[in-house]
C-alpha cells in the first residue's frame, strides 16, 4: 500500500483566505490614510483657500470620504 501527501497544495489551500483577510485589511487601512490625510490638509486651510477650492468647512468630510472610498 502507498500513501502520499502533497504538503503544497494543502499549505497553500490554508494561507489562502488569510492572504484575502490581510490584503483586505491592507486596503482599508490605506482607503483610511487618504481620508485622513485629506481630512487634515483641508481643514489645514483657512476659509479664504477653500472657498478658491471651491469648498465650505461643512463639505470637508464629504470631499475626503469621496478622496478615499470615491462614493
Amino acid at each position: 500500500m502507498a500513501y502520499t501527501n502533497d504538503i503544497r497544495n494543502a499549505s497553500t489551500a490554508s494561507t489562502v483566505p488569510f492572504g484575502g483577510l490581510f490584503k483586505a485589511l491592507a486596503e482599508r487601512v490605506a482607503r483610511y490614510r487618504v481620508y485622513r490625510e485629506t481630512l487634515l490638509e483641508l481643514s489645514g486651510l483657512d476659509d479664504r483657500d477653500l472657498s478658491d477650492l471651491g469648498l465650505s468647512r461643512a463639505s470637508i468630510k464629504a470631499v475626503a470620504y469621496e478622496a478615499a472610498y470615491g462614493n
